[in-house]
């Protein structure tokens, strides 16, 4: 049997946090994994600009409400659930996802939680495991499944590696010479026939 494990931000929505960014007018949210290898950097990082910039997780969550998948994202998922399983493996968290799983067809998501202090601030996170996507991957494999990935940033770069089979959709440009192993996608045709 054959699963196939996707990133979220990026390969089927638009980065939350460069859409908060947009919306804020505060650049240093721009950053995102494609960025910043080290996501503990990263998000200790944007808990401090949240917390300087005094934004609470209402404020984000207003602005995720307005996003919509990326152009043609949610027909290619349909297609591919057509012909396989599909897992969602994402560093994004379940405070952040409920609305862009609805408008995806809500596919099975597996990613972090947020800890959100009395005042409605994201004071941590939580991971779900370190190397979620690497270990989701390795553990879907050791019980018989053929996986199959795809991503754009570094956080993919493990759940890559470990399925049977990776690629990269739209991957920085720097991308394909850093990890030339990966075939690179740059639309949901080639995704779609290079994942079924």
């Amino acid at each position: 049997m054959i699963i196939c494990c996707l990133d979220l931000e990026g390969v089927l929505v638009p980065e939350i946090w460069i859409e908060v960014s947009k919306k804020t007018g505060i650049r240093d949210l721009r950053f995102t994994t494609r960025d910043i290898s080290d996501y503990d950097v990263l998000m200790r990082r944007r808990l401090k600009t949240l917390k300087n910039e005094n934004i609470r997780l209402k404020d984000i969550q207003n602005v995720i409400a307005k996003i919509k998948p990326l152009p043609g994202a949610k027909a290619f998922l349909d297609k591919l659930r057509s012909e396989h399983q599909v897992a969602i493996l994402s560093d994004t968290f379940e405070e952040f996802a409920a609305p862009l799983m609805k408008q995806l067809g809500t596919p099975t998501l597996f990613c972090n939680s947020l800890k959100i202090n009395a005042k409605g601030f994201i004071s941590g996170y939580k991971l779900r495991q370190k190397n979620g996507k690497e270990k989701a991957v390795l553990a879907l494999r050791q019980i018989g499944y053929e996986v199959r990935a795809a991503g754009d940033s570094y956080n993919d770069i493990t759940m890559l590696k470990a399925a049977d089979k990776g690629f990269l959709f739209n991957p920085p440009p720097s991308f394909s010479r850093e990890f030339p192993k990966f075939k690179v996608t740059t639309n949901y045709q080639e995704l779609l026939s290079a994942l079924i």
